[in-house]
């Protein structure tokens, strides 16, 4: 998988280096490209900002600097890219997005900043190919960086190879709709906290059976929307028996 990010922080993303991203790196299951936006600003301050149009506060990226840094993207591109911008005004990232875009053979991440892009900038892209305005939240934050590290780790961890046991992927929140049971290890008992004796049975369809429950009880307290009908009621019956 490739992956480019336009960015005016290319330091943002030095942090791919690290952990199991970067081993990816190195193996070559990932090519990371980071594209400094301001090398395509020409003026002496190399500004790829400007006032909003129709008056406003704050400032608004310049389409400019970005036609020219995703022309450059696209001329390399052996594939047509996906181009995700990281927006409060795009569709929410959820973990089936990941394993969609995990299948994409090119990925290109514009991270705004100030007010926005022009929205021209998306315009153009997307008469001329795919673009996804994609949010990790309904919060603000001061820029498109944080959420595209977050949106890459997510995705490519999922690519194959990158993860030691991908048996693990298949049990984590959110895979089946749910939060994820909780984790133990050893010792078997710590500060008058003890290991739920059913993880030390050996008995696995017991165990299976725990974890599943767990999940959907921790699913019901946490986040109650992501059950089904089905899971509402069954998880009901059981805490009106406790």
């Amino acid at each position: 998988m490739r992956l480019d990010v336009v960015t005016i922080f290319p330091g943002y993303f030095d942090a791919l280096e690290l952990s199991l991203l970067g081993k990816a790196k190195q193996r070559g299951l990932i090519d990371v490209h980071v594209h400094d936006l301001r090398d395509h600003a020409h003026d002496k301050h190399r500004t790829v900002d400007d006032t909003p149009a129709g008056g406003g506060a704050g400032m608004v990226m310049k389409p400019e600097p970005w036609g020219e840094a995703l022309d450059g993207v696209l001329a390399e591109s052996e594939a047509e890219p996906l181009i995700i911008f990281p927006s409060p005004a795009g569709e929410v990232f959820t973990q089936r997005m990941a394993r969609e875009l995990a299948e994409e053979p090119h990925l290109v991440f514009g991270c705004g900043r100030y007010e926005g892009i022009d929205q021209r900038v998306f315009d153009e892209y997307a008469a001329r190919g795919r673009v996804r305005l994609v949010s990790i939240g309904d919060y603000i934050l001061n820029g498109g960086e944080v959420a595209t590290i977050a949106m890459v780790e997510a995705i490519a961890r999922l690519v194959p190879g990158v993860v030691g046991n991908p048996e693990s992927l298949v049990e984590e929140s959110h895979e089946d709709g749910l939060l994820e049971y909780p984790s133990y290890t050893k010792p078997a008992s710590w500060r008058s906290h003890d290991v739920p004796p059913v993880l030390l049975s050996g008995n696995h369809a017991a165990i299976a059976a725990w974890r599943e429950e767990q999940s959907i009880e921790r699913t019901r307290r946490v986040r109650p929307e992501l059950l089904s009908r089905e899971q509402r009621g069954e998880s009901r019956a059981r805490h009106a028996a406790e």
